[in-house]
């Protein structure tokens, strides 16, 4: 995704960058899966999804959104009301594919949801983390990270 303002070169972007680039892979499947009519797989996705977001919403919720709140508090809510939003219908699939014949549908207007949202976190979020944030707020996002973990593969190296 994103390159242009070099905040990829901070290991917490970096890896929240990671994250974003695995859901939109994974979207592509659920795309694929709809069009196949595989709603089973569609869960699946969707749970793959919400594992891979989990620890990537705390770290940004709990670590970077609360750095940058002073300043673009307005934003930041509409952010986490959108995360709010995402987990509700990618909870749905939590036992297996739902049963609620509009969920697939809905699944596909979240996902363009997540797009959207994705974009504006890595084109207004994290640059604006990296200008704005100092050495102690990227601990504590650090921190939280630590907590947190992520459900990615780590880059070999």
């Amino acid at each position: 995704m994103c390159e242009y303002c070099g905040c990829q070169s901070l290991t917490a972007i970096d890896e929240l960058t990671r994250e974003h680039d695995e859901v939109v892979h994974l979207i592509s499947h659920v795309r694929d899966a709809r069009r196949d009519g595989d709603i089973d797989r569609m869960a699946e996705l969707a749970r793959r999804i919400g594992d891979v977001l989990e620890p990537h919403t705390e770290v940004e919720e709990h670590g970077l959104f609360p750095a940058l709140a002073d300043e673009f508090p307005e934003q930041l809510a509409v952010l986490e009301e959108e995360h709010r939003r995402i987990e509700a219908v990618l909870a749905e699939a939590g036992a297996g594919a739902p049963r609620d014949a509009t969920w697939p549908d809905r699944l596909i207007r979240t996902l363009d949801l997540l797009r959207l949202h994705i974009l504006k976190e890595q084109d207004g979020v994290f640059p604006a983390a990296l200008a704005a944030l100092s050495t102690e707020e990227w601990e504590t996002v650090e921190a939280v990270r630590a907590r947190a973990g992520t459900r990615m593969e780590q880059p070999a190296g």
